[in-house]
């Protein structure tokens, strides 16, 4: 049933292209982006999300394309492109408009079109399937069908990837489900969910996201009650962990594309329901808040060590939001940058995986080579990248004055017993 199966991509970020390259391994895929820029790179085995290695790219047969009629011979359509919000934090929903309207112009009669894209509740049903069949001019449910299955890809995280994940699978009936089930069931290890109904998949989604959100978020309220407390928020997190069934949780700067939205969503999607969702809008006020309550702390820090913070400088180590990944959209580090400049501090921006082009574009400032980086007051290793951790505190010999000074360590990273006498360590 399925080995003469062409399989269509959608969007070839951190979710589309590793989905590309799995479903490669098995059938004839085409890969889909609006970008012509990323489709070029793509073409000469280029991943500038460093999701995708070289020899996997070597080993792909996947057409690559900016050319949406190239999607006509498609039987089975993914949709992954990238959810996004508005500056008032309200669903911005345009890129997956667009793709529903090209898929629409473009699918076969009987394709079946799948979306992975996080979405509210009622989106694929009520928004996708409506515009599939007015730019088709074909019946839902009769002449092509609609299913959702969540991604479930962590930018960064090479061992846990695609065909590894338990995948979620729902349809518009039960036929559709079964289908999805059997096609993603050929490629992944993990296993499959088969949800009742597209909007228990879609709910489950945001749920996934948003418990982790909410769990930062208490764990950087305790943050802030130990730093005025005078003690170590990783050290009673390390005790309270002797307990049996204790949820370990670091405090943690919340960015990227996946759990902040998934929070602004729901809670969206419930205020149209006459619903307050309390717990998830504070803990979103909370995470949105760290940023700004990190600078403002090291400035209180450097006040108390005599540090004229009008003519200081600070150097930030990591921009993206998180390890191992290039992506500055949605970083909550360039709310340190705001707040840090705003106080008229000189601010040394470094990433060994971030573009400058980006660094430009998301923080209006000059990304530093490390090796150009001038001795500072203080630094914050914001994002502990893998160069950063095999450095160590060794690192810090040249990136502060006289040797000394002020490292505020986020993620806690950095081996405390290493610490140098002449280094005031700070972490959450």
């Amino acid at each position: 049933m399925l080995q003469n199966l062409k399989i269509a991509v959608v969007g070839l970020g951190y979710v589309g292209l590793p989905v590309a390259i799995a479903f490669n391994h098995k059938y004839p895929v085409t890969g889909y982006d609006t970008n012509t820029a990323r489709i070029q790179a793509l073409m000469l085995g280029l991943d500038k999300t460093n999701e995708v290695s070289r020899e996997e790219f070597e080993k792909a047969t996947i057409v690559f394309t900016a050319t949406p009629s190239d999607l006509k011979d498609a039987g089975f359509i993914i949709i992954a492109v990238p959810s996004a919000m508005d500056k008032d934090h309200l669903p911005d929903l345009s890129a997956l408009k667009k793709a529903s309207k090209c898929v629409g112009e473009h699918m076969k009669k009987g394709a079946v079109i799948v979306y992975e894209s996080i979405v509210a509740p009622g989106v694929t049903e009520d928004l996708c399937i409506p515009l599939l069949e007015k730019y088709s001019g074909y019946e839902s449910g009769k002449e092509f069908f609609v299913g959702y299955s969540p991604a479930r890809i962590f930018p960064g995280d090479k061992k846990n990837n695609f065909k590894k994940m338990k995948k979620v699978v729902a349809g518009q009936n039960e036929e559709v489900t079964e289908y999805l089930a059997m096609v993603y069931g050929s490629i992944v290890t993990g296993g499959i969910h088969k949800a009742s109904s597209i909007r228990v998949a879609e709910t489950a989604k945001l749920i996934e996201n948003i418990q982790q959100d909410v769990n930062i978020a208490l764990i950087n309220e305790l943050a802030k009650i130990c730093e005025q407390l005078g003690i170590d928020t990783q050290e009673v997190l390390e005790t309270a962990g002797s307990k049996r069934g204790f949820l370990k949780t670091m405090p943690n700067l919340v960015g990227g594309q996946g759990i902040g939205l998934a929070s602004h969503y729901l809670a969206d999607k419930a205020r149209s329901l006459g619903q307050r969702s309390e717990v998830i809008v504070s803990g979103r006020k909370i995470n949105d808040g760290m940023g700004r309550f990190i600078a403002q702390s090291l400035i209180k820090k450097m006040n108390q060590e005599n540090t004229n913070v009008a003519t200081s400088r600070v150097t930030i180590l990591g921009l993206s939001f998180q390890e191992e990944v290039p992506d500055l959209r949605n970083s909550k580090v360039v709310d340190i940058v705001k707040e840090l400049k705003e106080h008229g501090i000189d601010v040394q921006l470094a990433d060994p995986y971030a573009s400058a082009e980006d660094t430009t574009l998301y923080y209006e400032s000059h990304l530093s080579p490390h090796h150009q980086l001038k001795p500072a007051h203080a630094v914050i290793l914001a994002v502990p990248h893998k160069p950063y951790r095999e450095s160590g505190w060794q690192q810090f010999d040249s990136l502060l004055i006289e040797q000394q000074g002020i490292v505020f360590d986020l993620k806690g990273a950095l081996d405390v017993k290493k610490k140098p006498e002449k280094i005031q360590l700070w972490r959450l």
